[in-house]
């Protein structure tokens, strides 16, 4: 593990630490995060996405939005979101609406009632001539197995390495998807005729945590070298750990690094390897959690990350080399 005085997390708190509500911290992360994708690198061929650097109106805007949220909890909605991709989403289209750029936001092409051929996750204004077309992902993988010699020679059969927590998707393999269809929508006949004007762009923005075995980096082509990223080990190797504070992380707050003024499920590694044997008992799916720092005295203060990772049940490693080499 990273030194925690030098990690994205310390990063964030430093710049971001004075917002208090957890959908705005959200929205924070989206709008300020690395990008996970290096949009310089020649192998997306410039079709990765930025929101580039966070301006001083934004800042501004965010603190305000602290402070009254109302605007964003109406364009949320009551309804509680139970799949993050979802919720970032709606994040996104929340402020690309303030941003006076949002044309559409979900917008469905099909070739008949039942049949969905895809679907524009936004549409923004590109001036009078055309929309441009954005694909927008956030997503969390583990690197599974070695990249040898640093990895820059193989990058891209090494995006393959980096692998959901449930093994049912990879980086190299979403972005295939996204390039080779998803990005290609705005160019079917089928979306003609929904289209307020012509698709003049059509790039992926891709925001995200990617998670290494505990005390390994691997710089790779093709990512952002800032991105951010954490560690993730089997539940036999917790109790390596020196730290004595964790939270699991439920999944509507893997986004931004969490804080709280309080958090009553706070565990101790005792505690935590018990939840987590428990967990495993029943289930084969990874468990985010965070290292946490505890600064409250007296009652007053807040509950920090410092660091976060995934842990895994022991036979993960044996499956997702499985899944990588069938």
């Amino acid at each position: 593990m990273r030194n925690p005085a030098d990690n994205y997390q310390a990063g964030f708190e430093r710049r971001w630490g004075h917002l208090r509500r957890a959908r705005v911290r959200a929205l924070a992360w989206l709008l300020d995060a690395p990008d996970l994708l290096d949009i310089h690198d020649p192998h997306w061929e410039g079709r990765i996405a930025t929101l580039g650097p966070m301006t001083s109106e934004t800042e501004c805007w965010l603190a305000a939005l602290d402070q009254d949220p109302s605007a964003l909890d109406a364009a949320l909605g009551a309804k509680m979101y139970t799949r993050l991709g979802l919720y970032a989403e709606k994040l996104m289209a929340f402020y690309f609406a303030e941003q006076g750029r949002l044309v559409a936001h979900g917008l469905q092409v099909r070739a008949a009632r039942d049949a969905t051929i895809g679907e524009f996750d936004f549409l923004l204004d590109d001036g009078a001539d055309g929309v441009e077309h954005i694909e927008f992902a956030t997503k969390f993988y583990l690197l599974q197995g070695e990249l040898h010699g640093g990895v820059s020679q193989d990058a891209v059969a090494s995006f393959d390495n980096f692998v959901g927590p449930n093994l049912a998707d990879s980086l190299g393999r979403k972005m295939r998807k996204v390039f080779d269809r998803q990005l290609q929508l705005g160019s079917h006949p089928a979306a003609q005729a929904l289209l307020p004007r012509p698709v003049t762009s059509a790039k992926a923005l891709v925001k995200g945590w990617l998670f290494y075995p505990a005390g390994t980096y691997f710089a790779m082509d093709g990512i952002t070298a800032g991105h951010c990223r954490g560690f993730w080990c089997a539940l036999s190797e917790l109790e390596q750990m020196q730290e004595d504070r964790f939270l699991i992380l439920p999944r509507l707050q893997w986004l931004p690094p969490f804080r709280a003024a309080s958090a009553t499920w706070m565990l101790d590694r005792a505690q935590l390897l018990a939840e987590l044997a428990d967990h495993f008992e029943t289930s084969d799916t990874p468990v985010l959690i965070a290292v946490v720092r505890d600064g409250r005295v007296n009652g007053a203060g807040s509950i920090v990350e410092t660091e976060r990772g995934f842990i895994v049940p022991d036979d993960w490693h044996e499956r997702a080399n499985a899944r990588l080499h069938p």
